[in-house]
């Protein structure tokens, strides 16, 4: 299994390593790929140092796969290159994602339509994944009748850009500013550019990405997306009215079956969901599940998640290893 990982040097590419070594990926060559200013350097993968290729080089190499978080411009001029050569792409950017050709995975919910055709498969947007991985049991069981989102997410879904102007701030000290505001003890509500419509290209991602991988496009969404100063993952608010009838009882232990969800949820002890301890893990943890007083078969969810993790690199090593396990490769 030859797998190259481009953007190896970057903030997820750095995390995709991380959660190969952990969950013990059956590859037996690495292809560390990033841009031309990193060609050359030296990555150490599992006590073994591994010298950083271009893109050209790599594909050459005709990994069987190549997990991209290298960005959009990047995916839409290399994935199809990979995937002439037999390599199976697997993308982090939003490049393919509403490709009406391309399918959008979140395995716990439609790996299934995964086939030996598929050679470029998106991999959602982080804020998107951990929302539908817990909305996708409900949606089987109940259906989406509409949502609305409220999202506060991680500054490490920016960049290390926005991690370094957090750290300058708390310090007082002048730098590059990736956000148009400070982001210590602030919070803005602009995550990603403005759309025509007014809302943010984040915040459509959401509607249509949900819509995509549920496969109903009928479900009402609405969302607001929010930049805040942690670091541990994106945390989101989420009301869900369902089509048919249910209890926050019945919800709690439906999400406690499902695959890939942790139920925190115990106000009596102050158990809920927090990116503080969501860091570093791969689950989506749920919590303050909630009636909506004010309308019928309505719920209220409070849903965290590593962004970096399940958000981006895990989603995307655990498409991989359905591909491998169902022998789709």
């Amino acid at each position: 299994m030859k797998v190259a990982v481009v953007g190896a040097t970057g903030m997820v590419g750095q995390v995709m390593l991380n959660v190969l070594a952990e969950r013990n990926f059956p590859l037996t060559e690495l292809i560390p790929v990033a841009s031309e200013r990193s060609v050359g350097k030296q990555i150490d993968y599992q006590g073994k140092a591994y010298t950083v290729v271009g893109l050209e080089q790599a594909v050459a190499l005709q990994p069987d796969l190549a997990l991209f978080s290298a960005g959009g411009a990047t995916s839409l001029e290399w994935a199809p290159k990979f995937a002439a050569v037999g390599t199976t792409v697997i993308d982090n950017s939003s490049a393919w994602r509403m490709d009406p050709d391309k399918k959008l995975i979140v395995p716990e919910i439609n790996a299934h339509e995964l086939t030996k055709e598929d050679k470029i498969i998106a991999n959602p947007n982080c804020s998107t994944i951990q929302m539908v991985v817990a909305l996708g049991p409900l949606q089987e069981k109940f259906g989406i009748k509409r949502l609305v989102i409220s999202t506060y997410q991680s500054i490490t879904g920016t960049g290390v850009a926005a991690v370094q102007q957090l750290e300058n701030e708390y310090q007082d000290k002048q730098g590059e500013m990736a956000y148009p505001y400070p982001i210590h003890r602030n919070a803005l509500p602009h995550c990603d550019v403005f759309l025509d419509n007014d809302y943010t290209k984040e915040e459509m991602k959401l509607v249509n990405e949900t819509h995509k991988i549920l496969g109903d496009d009928s479900i009402g969404v609405t969302a607001t997306a929010i930049r805040i100063p942690v670091v541990g993952g994106h945390s989101e608010s989420v009301n869900v009215e369902l089509r048919a009838a249910s209890s926050v009882a019945e919800i709690q232990q439906l999400l406690h079956s499902s695959p890939g969800v942790v139920v925190q949820d115990n106000p009596a002890t102050n158990t809920y969901p927090m990116p503080l301890y969501a860091e570093g893990k791969n689950e989506v943890f749920v919590g303050r599940i909630r009636q909506d007083f004010s309308q019928e078969n309505t719920f209220n969810l409070w849903i965290v998640s590593d962004n970096l993790r399940k958000g981006a690199a895990t989603n995307t090593i655990q498409i991989a290893e359905y591909l491998i396990a169902n022998a789709l490769l």
